[in-house]
């Protein structure tokens, strides 16, 4: 079935609980990138300095990281909508009181509490998504994808459009989206069915004794401190207006979600996702070294450019994560998302610190070295990264991918970032 027919069950033709769940899906994600093109004016206005204000992601991952651990066990036992609709009321609240931070450290401890919200509600998506969608798997991963995209590519702009007046408007913004998600999911979403299983707290600790899902965490754990050294980091070197970097950042952002959504999955059909993999992370260690030592236009080129890779590494490596143990996929990504976000936590708090250390090249250079590193990780550890034929889709019953032979590779990947 092709996930774009407009009739029954395609992707057009959702209940309005996937609507609600996809919209408020978009917001979510959007929170990731919404400070990138107000962190300047963020240390202007509470007078701190880019090391403080980049602990604004350093808290908020952190907390997410280890969310991942709290997350299955809670929605396993209070159901989907409730844990979706307690992940949103920590948005709001956490947002909303970001807005009246008067100290960076503040700030800071808002940012924690969203995080926390953030990572109940993300990791929960999905599942609602797929639980509740009409006409499989297919069409609803799709959607999922694009709302992830959507947001990605939007926080940044939202960001500079409400930034440019102060700072503060566009935490407020998230609380009210978020509220306004809120009272849809609380309409439109009836609960769903809790899992037969619980979830324990120690689950996603003991799927990472599997060799290949472990090295696909420390490969993305690498990986994940490029990304947001680049995130996190690269405002502070543009250093242009709210609304020339909040441009910038909404086509990085475009980058991301096409080469995710679009590009990725045929790249994967050709050449295999290993190779994909590792020829995309060179790719950007290159690309990220050029944005460290080129002029300024070339920051702003290769900042753009960015997205592109970081969209296709996204998508292969969440499939592998979700494919290559016979662990249960909730259990499995967590326990991959609670490496991975480890890094997310680490750059931002890293990369001004080797600035003041070195210079305003050297973070570049160890960013581009973790790039490495996570390719490195990827040739060393191929055999355990292979994915079996065991591991069935369950939209078409083909399987996820098997890295020896390209041509059974992904056909609908999923891009998850805190699932």
């Amino acid at each position: 079935m092709d996930p774009f027919d407009a009739g029954a069950g395609g992707l057009l033709r959702q209940p309005k609980a996937v609507w609600a769940t996809a919209g408020a899906s978009v917001v979510a994600f959007m929170g990731i990138g919404l400070v990138d093109p107000i962190l300047p004016s963020i240390a202007k206005g509470l007078d701190a300095s880019a090391g403080q204000v980049s602990l604004l992601f350093t808290s908020y991952f952190l907390i997410t990281a280890l969310a991942m651990l709290v997350t299955g066990f809670v929605s396993s036992r209070i159901g989907g909508r409730k844990t979706l609709l307690l992940g949103l009321a920590f948005v709001v609240v956490f947002a909303g009181l970001a807005g009246t931070s008067d100290t960076v450290g503040q700030l800071v401890g808002y940012r924690a509490g969203w995080g926390l919200g953030n990572a109940l509600f993300v990791s929960t998506a999905l599942a609602v998504i797929v639980g509740a969608a009409a006409g499989g798997s297919a069409a609803a991963i799709l959607l999922y994808e694009s709302a992830l995209g959507l947001g990605m590519a939007c926080g940044p702009l939202l960001g500079a459009l409400l930034g440019d007046a102060s700072w503060r408007y566009p935490f407020f913004g998230t609380a009210f989206l978020m509220a306004i998600g809120f009272l849809c999911i609380t309409v439109f979403l009836k609960e769903q069915p809790k899992p037969a299983r619980k979830t324990s707290l120690l689950d996603p600790i003991r799927a990472l004794g599997h060799g290949g899902l472990a090295s696909a965490a420390v490969s993305a754990f690498f990986y994940n401190y490029t990304f947001f050294t680049v995130l996190a980091f690269t405002p502070f070197v543009l250093n242009m207006t709210p609304y020339k970097s909040g441009a910038v950042f909404f086509a990085w952002g475009v980058l991301l979600a096409v080469f995710s959504v679009l590009v990725a999955p045929r790249m994967q059909r050709r050449f295999g996702s290993l190779k994909v993999l590792g020829g995309s992370l060179v790719l950007l260690a290159a690309d990220v070294l050029v944005l460290g030592y080129g002029n300024h236009t070339a920051a702003i080129v290769c900042t753009i450019l960015s997205g592109a890779f970081i969209g296709v590494n996204n998508t292969v490596y969440t499939e592998l994560a979700l494919g290559v143990s016979d662990a249960p996929r909730p259990v499995a990504s967590a326990g991959y998302n609670f490496v991975r976000w480890f890094a997310a936590a680490a750059a931002p708090y890293f990369a001004p610190k080797i600035e003041e250390w070195t210079d305003i090249h050297i973070p570049f250079v160890v960013a581009a070295v973790t790039a490495l590193l996570g390719a490195v990780v990827v040739v060393v550890r191929r055999r355990a990264l292979t994915l079996p034929h065991s591991r069935l889709r369950s939209s078409g019953g083909t399987p996820i991918a098997e890295e020896l032979e390209p041509k059974h590779a992904s056909e609908d990947s999923v891009t998850v970032f805190a699932n």
